[in-house]
């Protein structure tokens, strides 16, 4: 299935990466919903993969913070997963990170584990020891643009 990744700059693009994250983390996963949907939502950049027919496949975001740029809330429902989907919104955020802010940013996230080998497979290097948040156990990784 063909998909784009684009900026979830309207308010249609920003509720299909909410009801993403809803269906995934909450309904999925069971992490509470504040966890989910915080105050940082103001402050992210949103993507979405889309399909030809404009259906959300995928979502990811990227915030600056005070230790560099951070990548959260990585979901792709489920019957889109291992297709590729999740490496191209890594790559299309990468793109835009360094669009803004160029060369030598701290880029960072919080990875479950089954996720590390996408991120390691853009170059991104474990931090520290896992630990768990909402239940789950995350891998610290980062990398420099």
């Amino acid at each position: 299935m063909n998909h784009k990744i684009v900026a979830a700059d309207s308010a249609v693009l920003l509720y299909k990466s909410y009801e993403i994250r809803q269906r995934v983390f909450v309904n999925e996963q069971g992490v509470p919903e504040a966890i989910v949907h915080e105050d940082a939502e103001r402050s992210a950049y949103y993507f979405v993969a889309i399909d030809e027919e404009g259906n959300a496949l995928g979502t990811a975001r990227w915030r600056k913070t005070a230790q560099g740029v951070k990548l959260e809330r990585f979901a792709v429902l489920p019957a889109h997963r291992n297709k590729g989907l999740g490496a191209d919104l890594l790559r299309s955020i990468l793109v835009d990170i360094k669009s803004k802010f160029g060369s030598g940013v701290l880029v960072y996230l919080n990875a479950q584990l089954e996720a590390i080998t996408l991120y390691a497979d853009q170059g991104f290097l474990p931090v520290g020891q896992t630990f768990i948040e909402a239940d789950i156990t995350h891998q610290r990784m980062s990398q420099t643009t």
